[in-house]
């Protein structure tokens, strides 16, 4: 099976409408489409530790969901004597690795790729609710009624499962928690359009909010008004890596029914930060 045919079979199986070449961000970043795939890794990012275990697997096609050329369309015009670029991109020719983004088509399916794998990592699609036809912005977010926690408790199930040596969180750590709002990646951001969020955390009654990015005096800023007028508000970050790597690593499993017998590996990219404590 080559690269071209692994590609169709993705987009054809996500459902989703197929974007024209220059409104869509999944685009082929290196390699042959016509080279037959050994092996497959999915992953949020292709960072170059991502491409050594790719390497040592004998993986030859790398699934990433993020840029491989550190922008958001992977650009790749102004990195022509860039020595990072340039240095990497001859790991990647040396070892005949193909990196395709499976981005858009991710997002836009018959289902959102990302929660289905969130959904599948912490066992909450029983808990799902169906946005109210009133909602402004019915397809923004995911809302889940848990079983009642608190936020403390919510916070550590996401930094235990997460394997996070730092998670940020705004709110009273003792205050009830049952109605969870989930804005993988960049929605915590409002997809460009910044008071969304809070619309979002108003007509569906959020109590929490579980964000990918934030941007300090937007959504935090809201949510800090609010737990400090003793309101029950709070928001948790994950950050953009740790809130969407799920989708990616459930996604072997989605894919057998493309890829047969090829091996399909999920590699983990890992939080791009350190912290001192």
């Amino acid at each position: 099976m080559t690269v071209k045919e692994i590609i169709e079979g993705v987009i054809e199986k996500s459902g989703s409408r197929r974007f024209p070449y220059n409104e869509t961000c999944d685009h082929l970043m290196i390699g042959d489409e016509n080279m037959e795939v050994t092996g497959v890794v999915t992953t949020f990012m292709a960072t170059v530790d991502v491409i050594k275990e790719a390497i040592k697997l004998g993986a030859n096609f790398i699934i990433t969901h993020e840029p491989t050329w550190f922008t958001g369309k992977d650009d790749e015009d102004w990195l022509t004597e860039d020595p990072v670029y340039l240095s990497k991109k001859k790991i990647l020719l040396d070892n005949k690795i193909a990196i395709w983004r499976f981005h858009d088509h991710m997002h836009a399916g018959t289902e959102d790729g990302i929660y289905r794998g969130f959904e599948e990592e912490f066992g909450w699609a029983q808990y799902r609710e169906v946005p109210s036809s009133k909602d402004t912005n019915p397809w923004f977010g995911a809302t889940y009624v848990i079983p009642e926690t608190t936020l403390e408790e919510l916070a550590m199930f996401f930094k235990d499962s997460l394997d996070m040596d730092v998670i940020q969180l705004v709110g009273n750590l003792k205050m009830p928690v049952r109605r969870v709002g989930v804005l993988v990646g960049g929605g915590s951001l409002g997809l460009g359009v910044e008071n969304m969020p809070m619309i979002y955390m108003k007509e569906r009654d959020i109590d929490v909010c579980v964000c990918g990015d934030i941007t300090e005096w937007t959504l935090s800023a809201y949510v800090r008004d609010a737990a400090q007028m003793g309101m029950n508000k709070a928001m948790i970050v994950l950050g953009h890596e740790r809130s969407e790597e799920c989708g990616m690593k459930h996604l072997p499993v989605w894919l057998k029914s493309i890829t047969g017998d090829i091996p399909v590996t999920f590699v983990d990219a890992e939080e791009p930060f350190k912290y001192l404590v």
